[in-house]
């Protein structure tokens, strides 16, 4: 890791890590989440066999990325955003069994997922210090829009107010998801590598983003292509498939 020789910069809040990568990729950032199949979620339109699928993919890119963050635990950079509250796959998981059964773990990884995971698995025995930018991607993404995305699944599903269905988006709460957010980025602050760590950490964040909008290009042309089929978020289906149930689309 690129920790020595930090060059001294200016302490305006602008020129710290954090502000940076939030600078750099807002405008990607606004992109994906402006992308059909984000927008059709947001307004409640997707249908359930769609929302299955893009939580599947998902599930992937999370195990790959806190398996590495695992392997990595004692690496300088990542001990201090190692925050196991944060990890999402246990979550994924759960939402996954309550809203497809045992079979959603044969519905096949878009190619994007599949060469996302490829890519997290590498750079996590290359260069770890690169899982940061992933770390900033996913997770202070699920912090900020998380409470929001929940309300709209649960009741576009016509979901309980438990975490059935919904535990993706659980973080114990607002305040404990503000409390999450605020420690991550004094964390990220608080790092201390060089300027050249920093860049590359920002150039991997913005192919992340794009990684993303790669994936949900994906999903969206799969759905077309099958026709759109599944329960449109909208007409609320409380049915658990048998444990049996094979993949939403193969």
């Amino acid at each position: 890791m690129r920790r020595t020789q930090r060059r001294h910069r200016g302490a305006g809040l602008s020129e710290r890590l954090p502000e940076r990568l939030r600078q750099d990729t807002r405008e990607l950032h606004l992109q994906v989440e402006r992308s059909g199949l984000i927008h059709s979620l947001l307004r409640g339109a997707m249908a359930r066999s769609t929302y299955v699928q893009l939580l599947r993919n998902l599930h992937a890119v999370y195990a790959a990325l806190e398996d590495g963050l695992r392997r990595n635990a004692e690496h300088p950079a990542l001990a201090p955003l190692n925050l196991p509250e944060l990890w999402r796959e246990a979550r994924l998981a759960h939402d996954l069994d309550f809203l497809q059964g045992s079979g959603w773990r044969g519905i096949d990884l878009q190619p994007a997922a599949l060469s996302y995971v490829r890519h997290l698995d590498a750079i996590s025995v290359s260069e770890p210090v690169l899982l940061i930018a992933h770390g900033y991607v996913r997770y202070l993404g699920d912090l900020s829009g998380g409470q929001l995305l929940a309300r709209v699944v649960r009741e576009s599903f016509g979901l309980t107010a438990s975490d059935e269905g919904a535990a993706f988006y659980d973080f114990g709460g607002a305040g404990q998801a503000a409390a999450l957010k605020a420690a991550f980025r004094l964390r990220l602050t608080a790092l201390d590598l060089d300027e050249s760590t920093d860049d590359a950490i920002v150039a991997e964040a913005l192919r992340a983003f794009e990684r993303h909008a790669e994936l949900f290009a994906e999903l969206a042309k799969a759905v077309e292509g099958a026709g759109g089929t599944g329960t449109a978020m909208g007409a609320p289906d409380r049915s658990t498939p048998p444990a049996d149930a094979g993949p939403a689309i193969s």
